[in-house]
């Protein structure tokens, strides 16, 4: 079989399903992919591609062992791995803990990002026959260059921009101090607005970036440089990292203006929607993660399940299913979730406290597996112990053979009779991106990581009105999203402080799991209160009612065995004290010296 060599790249990659005509070109007659050095790549215009294909790799996608939800208060990861120290003041220049290697990855992104100025000082070069290619390369590349700077200054703020391929040779030309924050903004911006400009709305090959994708990525970034962290007029002039982590010199307003510019540029263009395929909205939200290149995606990783297909159901489903129970959901996340009504769930009412699970948020059900959620089958090593396939977090009692009545785990738990080394310590798992239909303990899934949707674009734009006192253009947005979730649209009266929580909350539950929240909570220096504190879970036992058939639930909130401790600092990452040492000219962020 004749195949190009970007088709076999593609194959042996096998992260992307992006696939390429057959053509003239026998793989058997070429170098292994290893053997090219760099002067054959630039001759090959299908090396190119498989140059720019390896770009995309780099980009981190949501769908990992640790998610970033476990250093917010969304979940915490059962193991470590780093994130214990990335929730506490041990976090420090010497010690990263998860944001090293597993979230802000300075190193890799600075990898890429020399890559792709290398991409544009060779891609002239190149002997494409057909130049259109050639300025789709350009576009996607300018793109994944703005992407891996958006991600280095939510981390750290300002950071080196480096625009050219230094050689090693010359080291003083590497030594770079950091940008301003501005200026760090205004590039990514500029990178976007050339993508944008070269790049088709729609792409025939999944997962590449495209016009929309550009725009999206701009709209984020905005609405980032317009939060409260990044316009505090309370720190001095003389101090040294003010450019670093502040926006200077347009106001508040007038950066809240642009974000919403970039917000509506993508909404004036109705191709994007609000998803809802059912009458059920708790259905609606559970498939926007499952149905392919659905209305709600503007830009999206793919998987294929025969090369590199995801693992999210095996690390994050439950222990009784053989999974892993990896990042499990905090109690202090799933009490936010409100009561179907639109009012406040609350452990101090004793009709919410007596069935906590009844009647909340309908996304609740789409987002949380909880004890007594219906699931899918246990395997069979389970099934006789389980034949209805229901959660069970808690302890409960039951009658041996004998007629006694004993005290029993339940089969998610960590003291289960199926997996007693994994499990979570909350109560809860996740639900959410889920594949009811997968066997994840043998078997990957295909679901689509969603790196920009269209709900995260209306409450971008939502955002910004509130912040511009125009809130009577801010609540239809934000009810586009909360109807679909099933929730009782917001009422014209609300306004100012309460149309703000009210879009905070969609954000927080609509965009949960999302690598969303970390941010969020940052950015509107929020995080010191939400992020500090035990780590919470939930302590459920059930007691045998007199008819030896049904229970009464009782419910606790404990801590999981997490404190954790943010402190001012904490608002940035510290920059790699190695980072430092070798180039003397980048500065700390503050609170790290």
């Amino acid at each position: 079989m004749k195949r190009t060599i970007q088709h076999l790249t593609y194959m042996l990659l096998a992260a992307m399903t992006l696939f390429s005509a057959a053509c003239n070109k026998d793989i058997l007659n070429k170098k292994p992919l290893n053997d090219y050095s760099d002067e054959d790549v630039w001759k090959d215009p299908p090396l190119v591609v498989a140059y720019v294909n390896n770009l995309y790799l780099q980009m981190r996608h949501g769908f990992n062992e640790v998610m970033l939800s476990s250093v917010s208060d969304e979940s915490r990861f059962i193991h470590n791995y780093g994130t214990q120290t990335a929730v506490t003041d041990a976090l420090s220049p010497d010690d990263l803990g998860a944001f090293n290697d597993r979230y802000g990855e300075w190193e890799k992104y600075y990898r890429a990002i020399r890559n792709c100025n290398i991409f544009f000082e060779m891609i002239g070069k190149v002997p494409f026959t057909d130049e259109a290619q050639r300025q789709r390369l350009i576009g996607e590349v300018h793109y994944l260059r703005a992407f891996f700077y958006h991600t280095l200054v939510r981390y750290w703020g300002g950071v080196p921009l480096v625009k050219k391929p230094y050689s090693l040779e010359n080291r003083d030309e590497m030594l770079i101090a950091r940008g301003s924050f501005e200026e760090c903004v205004n590039f990514i911006v500029e990178d976007c607005d050339k993508a944008a400009g070269i790049l088709p709305p729609k792409h025939e090959q999944p997962g590449r970036a495209t016009k929309y994708a550009a725009m999206a990525l701009k709209s984020r970034i905005l609405t980032f440089a317009a939060s409260d962290l990044f316009n505090q007029p309370n720190i001095p002039a003389d101090q040294a990292y003010r450019g670093y982590v502040n926006a200077t010199p347009a106001t508040q307003d007038q950066r809240y203006q642009k974000a919403l510019d970039a917000a509506k540029a993508i909404i004036d263009l109705n191709v994007f929607s609000i998803y809802k395929p059912t009458s059920n909205p708790t259905d609606n939200y559970t498939r926007v993660f499952l149905d392919k290149d659905n209305s709600e995606i503007i830009f999206a990783r793919y998987f294929n399940r025969q090369f590199q297909g995801t693992s999210h159901d095996l690390y994050n489903g439950p222990n009784g299913y053989h999974n892993w129970g990896g990042n499990v959901p905090l109690e202090n996340f799933v009490s936010g979730f409100q009561m179907a009504d639109g009012s406040e769930f609350s452990w101090a009412n004793p009709a919410h406290a007596a069935n906590p699970y009844a009647n909340r948020d309908p996304r609740f059900y789409a987002t949380i597996l909880y004890n007594g959620a219906k699931w899918k089958k246990r395997p069979a090593d389970a099934i006789a112990l389980d034949p209805v396939g229901e959660i069970q977090t808690g302890k409960f009692e039951k009658k041996n053979a004998q007629g006694a009545i004993v005290v029993q785990n339940g089969l998610d738990t960590r003291a289960s009779a199926i997996e007693n080394w994994n499990g979570t310590y909350t109560g809860y798992y996740i639900r959410k991106f889920m594949d009811l239909t997968l066997d994840a303990q043998f078997f990957r899934g295909d679901q689509a990581w969603p790196w920009f949707r269209y709900s995260e674009i209306l409450l971008n734009a939502a955002e910004a009105l509130i912040e511009l006192n125009r809130f009577d253009e801010a609540r239809p947005l934000i009810n586009q999203i909360r109807t679909r979730g099933g929730m009782p649209a917001l009422a014209n009266t609300v306004a100012g402080d309460a149309l703000r929580d009210a879009m905070r909350y969609e954000r927080r539950y609509d965009l949960s799991f999302e690598d969303h929240r970390y941010y969020d909570a940052r950015r509107w220096m929020i995080a010191k209160t939400v992020f500090t504190g035990p780590a919470n879970g939930i302590e459920i036992f059930g007691k045998l009612n007199p008819d030896g058939t049904t229970y009464t639930w009782t419910y606790k909130v404990v801590n999981s065995g997490q404190d954790r401790v943010f402190s001012d600092k904490h608002y940035f990452v510290p920059i790699m004290a190695a980072e430092i040492r070798r180039n003397d000219k980048i500065k700390q962020n503050p609170g790290y010296n």
